[in-house]
């Protein structure tokens, strides 16, 4: 099987690819897989580096929005999923232009590319922001998409197009939306890696108004087995969340990352809250759960591998220092 991951030498497309090709997902052991990236800020081949030299792994630096490049690379593959998006709420509200361009004007090229080829099978990756915020209970797959913030409001835009090219063109495409991704080699400018390289650098760390934001936490191996499930059994022009099951405050995740980095509580910094912060996000995924979904990673023990990666490894977060936003 072929595989064409778009925008995957990012945090997450990178995790589903070193997983894929070390034997993670056994009815695609023998995959071979194309990693289709612009290498923006976020993305970087050393997301990579451990599976670089396996023989079923090739890359191609290329925009989204070429599609004629995308159409010519994605010939020939059996399936797409794609990751490619500029994903950060802070950035979105200094300037949207990016994230518009990216998450609506891209997803449409790879659609595009996609009907033009006639792949067989796409997934496309999206967020449970697109839904807004929840005071009570947990979104359905049904629930109305009422984002907030331009990003939000661009993977909206993109989930659109997606259905779309479904009903009107026949496109076998799927659309997940996950909660709060956590793990190895996230960027470090999403709350967990901010807070943590910043602790152990001796730092603070920068908590937005009164800290009780809430989100659901899911690891980011959860989080890609659940996309893996979608490609694999999730019908065509359907929604499916993926869940976590862990909700904490924005608080309570800074005590414990404070826990597990051994600082207290003068460490953190209160800021002013963020424009359109969106109070809580809750997902319902029965629907991927009758599937045979469930997240695999008690969140203690995720967060506390996590926390030891970026102390064992600061040769990788040090390198990408440049413009840290302030979180979650």
């Amino acid at each position: 099987m072929r595989i064409l991951a778009v925008g995957a030498a990012g945090f997450i497309g990178s995790n589903y690819v070193r997983k894929l090709l070390t034997g993670a997902y056994p009815s695609v052991r023998d995959a071979q897989v194309t990693v289709f990236d612009k290498l923006t800020y976020a993305g970087n081949l050393e997301n990579l580096a451990p599976v670089r030299a396996h023989p079923g792994l090739e890359f191609v630096r290329g925009d989204i929005c070429d599609t004629a490049l995308l159409a010519d690379v994605m010939s020939g593959h059996d399936a797409v999923v794609n990751f490619a998006a500029e994903t950060h709420v802070d950035r979105s509200i200094s300037g949207s232009a990016d994230f518009v361009r990216t998450n609506v004007a891209g997803t449409h090229s790879l659609l595009e590319a996609a009907r033009v080829t006639r792949v067989p099978r796409v997934v496309h990756v999206s967020t449970d922001e697109v839904y807004g915020s929840i005071d009570q209970g947990s979104w359905t797959e049904d629930s109305p998409l009422l984002p907030n913030s331009p990003y939000a409001a661009a993977k909206a835009g993109g989930d659109l197009l997606v259905r779309a090219f479904a009903r009107t063109h026949g496109l076998d495409v799927s659309i997940s939306r996950c909660s709060n991704n956590y793990g190895p080699y996230q960027y470090p400018e999403k709350v967990i890696p901010l807070f943590v390289t910043s602790l152990l650098e001796g730092g603070t760390v920068p908590l937005y108004g009164d800290g009780l934001n809430i989100r659901d936490w899911l690891h980011v191996d959860d989080h890609c087995r659940g996309i893996q499930l979608v490609l694999e059994q999730g019908r065509r022009g359907e929604v499916y969340n993926i869940g976590g099951g862990e909700e904490l405050t924005n608080l309570e995740l800074t005590r414990m990352l404070l826990d597990a980095c051994g600082a207290g509580p003068e460490r953190i910094r209160r800021v002013a809250d963020r424009l359109g912060h969106d109070r809580r996000y809750s997902l319902d995924d029965s629907k991927l759960r009758a599937l045979g979904y469930a997240p695999q990673v008690p969140f203690l023990q995720g967060l506390t591998q996590t926390v030891e990666w970026y102390r064992d490894n600061p040769e990788w977060w040090r390198s990408l220092r440049g413009v840290h936003a302030e979180a979650s």
